[in-house]
């Protein structure tokens, strides 16, 4: 939803502007789809009293989740198992906010009970970020992994002219001070989890 906003010395804050990217860059069609859905519904909200809760997800992740659609966790997880390259997409220097999808659900009923919650955004994800190399690094490290790491560049894995966002790292205050949000995972224990589901 925040677009190209290179906000990433502090956390992103759900009242944070929107940096849109160029229409010639697909990308950015991701988050220009969420910002109209977003729209929508407060739109309905406003005019016809619908009862809206709007959740930003930041790396929703655990047991079950595929790596088909560039999922990073269980792509590298799976590959890290069979000893196979660990694929990086670009300098792997990028950092992303993992959330246990327990932690998420937990959250969501909280908000879905909370007559407070309606007619608000709230962003959804774990505070604290890591980058994708030490992503790469820990899961490596805890599947005992003969794997490499093979690096490859956005315009290869993607298209070209391929944008992504360096950084992203939610700001949770809004969700902690209504229902009392913490996450209770940590990345090692979400990749535990995680290399458990797919060791069977």
């Amino acid at each position: 939803i925040y677009g190209k906003n290179t906000n990433h010395k502090t956390s992103f804050k759900e009242s944070d502007d929107r940096v849109l990217g160029s229409t010639m860059i697909s990308r950015w069609s991701y988050s220009c789809a969420k910002a109209l859905d977003e729209f929508l519904a407060f739109a309905y909200y406003r005019e016809k009293k619908l009862p809206v809760v709007i959740v930003r997800f930041f790396n929703i992740c655990g047991p079950g989740q595929s790596g088909r659609y560039g999922m990073v966790i269980p792509r590298f997880v799976k590959q890290a198992l069979l000893n196979q390259p660990m694929t990086i997409y670009g300098d792997g220097k990028q950092t992303r906010s993992f959330t246990h999808v327990s932690d998420a659900i937990s959250a969501i009923m909280k908000l879905a009970e909370n007559r407070k919650a309606v007619g608000e955004v709230f962003n959804l994800g774990n505070s604290k970020a890591v980058s994708i190399n030490a992503l790469a690094g820990k899961i490596k490290k805890m599947t005992e992994s003969r794997s490499e790491l093979l690096y490859i560049p956005y315009e290869r894995a993607y298209e070209k002219g391929f944008e992504d966002m360096r950084h992203r790292r939610p700001n949770v205050e809004k969700l902690e001070k209504l229902i009392g949000f913490k996450s209770t995972y940590t990345i090692d224990g979400i990749l535990k989890d995680t290399i458990k589901f797919f060791e069977g």
